[in-house]
């Protein structure tokens, strides 16, 4: 029962908002009492926290996996970016925007969590890149792996690309390719042309 509560939740969290959706909206849901959700969480607050690491570490077994079944880094970067597409396809910029608001603790809990477990993925993309040849020898990894990862959050941030303007997949893809493009050595920009060629025919 408890991973059905944490599943269901995260589907009203991520679709209608962490402060929109109250216990008696996912009891309701779920056509159970509020005190069954009580027996597994002590208060909302766990709730909300108990579901947004379990996503984390959803998304984060499943960019290993891409990480190591791909051919190459810029397949891999555009494989991840399929799948946190795919996953968080219903997901609404006022998620991130209520859960930053009215959890303050839990975002920056989350930041941290999800920069411990990211930035070693991006920092071995960045070698493997560079051993291909496909990405520049002289680029400091530890540098452009967080500023990735800076721009990966800022992107998802509405106040500055408002939803009405900005789809969620234009961002992904601008922002990859414009990364991409700034790492790239000739060889590696003839693949990333080719990729996206053939990723819009």
């Amino acid at each position: 029962m408890k991973e059905k509560i944490i599943k269901k939740s995260e589907e009203l969290f991520l679709t209608l908002g962490f402060k929109n959706v109250t216990m008696d909206d996912i009891a309701s849901s779920m056509g159970i009492s509020k005190k069954t959700i009580y027996r597994h969480f002590s208060n909302k607050i766990e709730l909300v926290r108990t579901v947004t690491f379990s996503v984390l570490d959803y998304i984060h077994q499943n960019i290993e996996k891409i990480n190591r079944n791909a051919v190459n880094p810029i397949e891999e970067l555009y494989d991840i970016k399929m799948f946190v597409m795919h996953y968080l396809r219903n997901e609404r910029g006022s998620a991130q925007f209520q859960l930053k608001k009215y959890y303050p603790n839990i975002f920056e809990q989350l930041e941290v969590k999800k920069y411990e477990k990211m930035l070693s993925s991006v920092e071995n993309s960045l070698k493997k890149g560079i051993k291909l040849n496909l990405f520049r020898g002289d680029i400091d990894i530890t540098f452009i792996s967080r500023v990735y990862m800076v721009g990966m959050s800022g992107i998802r941030e509405t106040s500055v690309f408002p939803e009405y303007n900005f789809k969620k997949n234009y961002l992904m893809e601008s922002y990859l390719e414009y990364h991409l493009r700034a790492i790239v050595t000739k060889t590696g920009l003839e693949v990333l042309k080719k990729y996206i060629k053939s990723n819009k025919s």
